[in-house]
């Protein structure tokens, strides 16, 4: 529905526009100024509407949104980790941050048999494809930007930002039919095949470009069997590492950061013992102890080593929902609040740097998540929906942006 008052229009784009420099220059603004002052039709271009805005087709018009988003990269943080239940049941989870402004996120929902087609860095003209699995996947800024998902057969991936230390091969306009861009890369693994292997013969075959030069990611991609890899482009060549670790976060590259764990060989589990030091008795003050030295800040380097130590010494629970539960739990230890990523009194006015949670059961196709908004978690099954029927959809994760609270009654 385009937006028919001349005036609406032109303080839109006004506002726009000045938001977008205010971004760049580091200014506090947040994008939520847009979406309270202009309400509804607005947000409706975070999510696909097709619009015109002052001749501007809508499909370009968010790939301009794209491209701001990718520059607040150094405030971008993910973490992810993978748990194994003893009854097999293999489960991934994840966090996704936005530091500078919030993120537009929906649930996506995608049929079988549904025509694609992808973005290039100049226009909606790249590869199209037909999904040959349905996919349920959590995106950010656009439904076809599918930052974590999983598709009917138990292939799930996310992609992670990975500033600085990777590129993609240049991009050939001459060829742009044959282009997926690599924020719809998950899009396009999810639709088209149903395992790691799958993925890993046909990736060296398709050419991946980016959609703006600063914005570079990795991926984690998992399936069913329990199997992980690493997906890195470097030089535009596709490297894939074995994540036996289980930990993915930011840059550096994946092999750096398993070096990176071998600085931290002294720590372990428990409490160190108790000994003397030239006649003086030294005790732990509290437990944990063996810890001392874990890195704490919000680093990507640090929340690696952190989740590493964090998964690997977490007791292996029965079944999949209870490691799911403990999924979320081992994540809390990555919230990151708002305020430690910018000067004093310079954060912007959001809940949470950290914008949602999610964890995925591969082995029973269940996503689950939670808001920085609603803490309470919730769930959707793939079982539950008829991927030959349903319609191609993206709906918000929070129906309203707000905790519920439980009063409990004292009589």
């Amino acid at each position: 529905m385009p937006i028919k008052s001349e005036g609406v229009r032109d303080r839109f784009l006004f506002t726009f526009f000045s938001l977008t420099l205010s971004i760049i220059t580091q200014r506090n603004d947040s994008i939520n100024a847009i979406c309270s002052t202009f309400g509804t039709e607005v947000s409706n271009l975070f999510f696909g509407t097709q619009l015109n805005i002052g001749g501007i087709r809508m499909k370009k018009f968010m790939m301009g949104l794209a491209a701001t988003c990718s520059g607040l990269l150094p405030t971008m943080a993910c973490t992810g980790i993978s748990l194994t239940a003893k009854d097999g049941s293999y489960i991934q989870g994840r966090t996704i941050e936005g530091a500078q402004m919030i993120l537009p996120s929906e649930y996506v929902v995608i049929p079988r048999g549904q025509l694609l087609r992808s973005f290039t860095p100049e226009d909606a003209e790249g590869e199209r494809f037909v999904a040959k699995y349905g996919v349920l996947g959590l995106s950010v800024v656009r439904r076809e930007f599918i930052a974590e998902g999983i598709n009917e057969a138990g292939l799930s991936t996310g992609l992670f930002f990975f500033p600085g230390y990777g590129n993609y091969q240049p991009y050939d306009p001459s060829v742009k039919h044959e282009c997926i861009g690599d924020l719809q890369l998950n899009q396009w693994m999810l639709t088209q095949f149903a395992t790691v292997d799958e993925v890993m013969r046909a990736i060296p075959h398709q050419r991946v470009v980016g959609l703006d030069k600063e914005a570079v990611v990795h991926f984690r991609i998992g399936d069913a069997t329990g199997k992980q890899v690493v997906l890195e482009f470097v030089n535009g060549i596709p490297h894939f590492y074995r994540n036996t670790v289980g930990v993915l976060t930011n840059a550096p590259g994946f092999k750096w950061h398993l070096t990176n764990l071998n600085n931290y060989v002294n720590l372990f589990p428990g409490s160190a013992p108790e000994h003397t030091l030239s006649g003086h008795e030294l005790r732990p003050l509290g437990g944990n102890s063996g810890f001392l030295g874990l890195p704490g800040d919000a680093s990507s380097p640090s929340r690696f080593v952190r989740a590493a130590f964090y998964k690997g010494t977490a007791p292996q629970q029965p079944t999949a929902f209870e490691t799911v539960k403990q999924c979320f739990h081992l994540l809390n230890n990555f919230d990151i609040p708002i305020g430690i990523e910018h000067a004093d009194g310079q954060g912007p006015d959001m809940p949470a740097a950290t914008q949602w949670t999610s964890v995925i059961d591969l082995t029973h196709r269940v996503v689950y998540y939670r808001t920085m908004y609603n803490s309470n978690i919730r769930r959707i099954a793939l079982a539950d929906i008829d991927f030959k029927r349903v319609a191609y959809q993206s709906h918000p994760l929070d129906k309203v942006k707000e905790q519920p609270i439980e009063n409990i009654e004292v009589k």
